[in-house]
């Protein structure tokens, strides 16, 4: 067991490499990841299974605690990636299932890597964890709503299928992942610690599913979606940061709302796009998993050495 822990968390800890590479080998070998496609709901619904055996009553106490935190982070994460997306896809004249794409991974909720993340750069990881886990409950509604708001100028869109397919793929795997752990506890928090590995497995299936399925269109536009996905990620750090620091909270809290906001669940955005758009509408989302993995990783590290170089006291109350 312990080599299976120690494996899972070097799985965590290369996650963007893994990501890149197998995004470089379905794209050069497409025909060795197409069959995975069709797997790519089961595989999201297989990590958020594995997001409800993390959660416990202990995170949601913390929305009583600082329900001022939860809810600017909330309210940041379902509108600035939202309006950055439909900026980009409106200033970059994007083609309707790109712009449609872009808009959805903007849609969607928090990524679980976010956490890893902001314990990295020394943030608020109690506060990151429950507006993950918040804006994935939230997600079923808010979703689809958002949506069916921006995107619908560009393809036609179906909210009421696209809350089933949430539901189906985060809201039902989450429900189970908790009853597991209730009726499970002990066999629940022996394997937990090798839920990095499955979700690393996961999210690098999707993404080469994806990549493989659009190798001749990303080449066409893959630097251009690119170009949005950068943009899009680094805007979104940004803006989240300058949010946090505008309702005065502290420079941790700062650090975990930028990188809540930054990073989206682009696992659901592909799924979501595949299912109700088209394989291109898919491609923002698997490069966006790609992007926002590296420079989550490159930020947190920079964070966290900043963070070390600090004494004590800035350290949780410096705002910059």
């Amino acid at each position: 067991m312990k080599t299976l822990e120690r494996i899972s968390q070097f799985a965590g800890n290369t996650f963007a490499v893994w990501v890149l590479l197998f995004a470089a080998l379905a794209f050069f070998s497409p025909g060795g990841f197409t069959w995975i496609a069709p797997y790519i709901s089961i595989l999201l619904g297989i990590i958020m299974f594995g997001m409800g055996m993390t959660l416990s009553t202990d995170d949601f106490k913390e929305v009583f605690k600082q329900p001022k935190k939860v809810a600017i982070g909330v309210i940041a994460q379902f509108t600035i990636m939202p309006l950055i997306a439909l900026g980009l896809a409106i200033a970059f004249k994007l083609p309707p299932e790109v712009a449609a794409g872009v808009i959805l991974v903007g849609c969607c909720p928090g990524g679980t890597s976010s956490n890893v993340m902001t314990f990295l750069a020394r943030g608020n990881v109690a506060l990151s964890v429950v507006i993950t886990s918040v804006t994935t409950l939230l997600a079923p509604i808010v979703t689809p709503a958002l949506i069916l708001l921006l995107a619908s100028r560009w393809l036609p869109v179906s909210a009421g299928d696209m809350f089933l397919s949430v539901v189906k793929i985060v809201l039902i795997p989450i429900i189970l992942g908790l009853v597991a752990k209730i009726l499970f506890r002990t066999q629940v928090e022996k394997s937990v610690k090798a839920l990095p590995l499955v979700s690393v497995v996961a999210i690098v299936a999707i993404v080469a599913a994806v990549v493989s399925a659009n190798q001749q269109k990303i080449a066409e536009t893959g630097l251009l979606i690119l170009l949005v996905v950068i943009l899009h990620n680094s805007l979104g750090y940004l803006l989240g940061f300058w949010a946090a620091r505008l309702f005065k909270m502290n420079y941790p809290d700062q650090k975990a709302i930028s990188i809540e906001v930054g990073m989206q669940n682009s696992g659901l955005g592909a799924a979501l796009a595949a299912a109700h758009f088209s394989p291109l509408a898919a491609v923002p989302s698997a490069i966006f998993s790609v992007w926002h993995n590296i420079s989550g990783s490159l930020l947190s590290t920079w964070w966290g050495k900043k963070a070390s170089a600090l004494p004590v006291d800035a350290k949780t109350n410096k705002s910059a």
